[in-house]
């Protein structure tokens, strides 16, 4: 009776635990800056789901050490040892493999959800193809994505973006028109630098002497902002720009206003 009573608890306190980690997992989304791309969303999913790991983790080890010192306490004056728990194969197993598991699965993840950046230009350095399995998602994340609407050159030199849009428009803003795949094609003019902007959950480097063309979909409009993230040099905080996500009839009217301007 006494075993079948500690299976229930133990069945109740494992139930608990992942309603409490499948909350918190439903929270991680608003830790994030609000979702600004399609990609966006793929890359949240994951770090959902490791919120909701870590917690599961977290809540399930402290649970069994609160039980443990509430129930197991060694009665006063008792100084020996219990019991050691050694060669037991099934729990070293399990304490290797599900690990493994978790971290073999993730790595696959991740990579899809690379592969689905369609970071282009990498092909001499990334030689690993996954197939995507997964459905296709809002915009660009599918099998066989659309042509890219535009394509924006973007120019990274100390200490300044500079954008080049079709018809020889430059422009230190970066403007990108909603659900439309843009390829921006980025090199450096001299050291290594990083594009990344938070809300698109985009960071890719930019090496000199070489050009990588990232296409993404934006999907909410407004004003975000541009950082260099990686240490290009002194002073290389202050490499940011500004970047618009407009309706397609607000960009192609400021790509023209820029064309036009005398």
């Amino acid at each position: 009776m006494r075993k079948i009573l500690n299976i229930l608890l133990l069945a109740a306190f494992i139930a608990v635990i992942l309603i409490a980690s499948g909350w918190v997992g439903q929270q991680a989304y608003s830790w994030m800056p609000p979702q600004a791309t399609a990609e966006a969303k793929r890359v949240d999913e994951i770090f959902s789901f490791l919120a909701s790991i870590g917690t599961f983790i977290f809540l399930g080890l402290t649970g069994m050490i609160v039980f443990s010192m509430i129930t197991c306490r060694a009665p006063r004056g008792d100084w020996s040892h219990g019991h050691p728990v050694r060669n037991d194969a099934r729990l070293e197993i399990l304490w290797t493999v599900a690990p493994t598991v978790l971290v073999l699965w993730l790595a696959i993840q991740s990579y899809k959800i690379y592969q689905e950046l369609d970071i282009l230009g990498l092909t001499q350095v990334v030689h690993l193809h996954i197939p995507i399995e997964e459905p296709a998602y809002a915009v660009t994340v599918s099998e066989n994505p659309k042509p890219a609407s535009q394509n924006i050159e973007v120019i990274a030199k100390q200490w300044v973006w500079s954008f080049r849009y079709p018809g020889n428009v430059t422009s230190n803003e970066l403007h990108l028109p909603l659900n439309q795949r843009t390829a921006l094609t980025l090199h450096s003019e001299d050291v290594i630098h990083g594009f990344y902007v938070p809300e698109f959950r985009l960071k890719q480097d930019i090496v000199p002497n070489r050009k990588i063309e990232l296409v993404l979909s934006p999907t909410r409009e407004g004003k975000y902002r541009l950082s260099d993230s990686q240490f290009s040099g002194t002073d290389f905080a202050l490499m940011q720009a500004d970047v618009y996500v407009d309706s397609p009839e607000a960009y192609n009217q400021w790509v023209a206003a820029k064309r036009y301007k005398p």
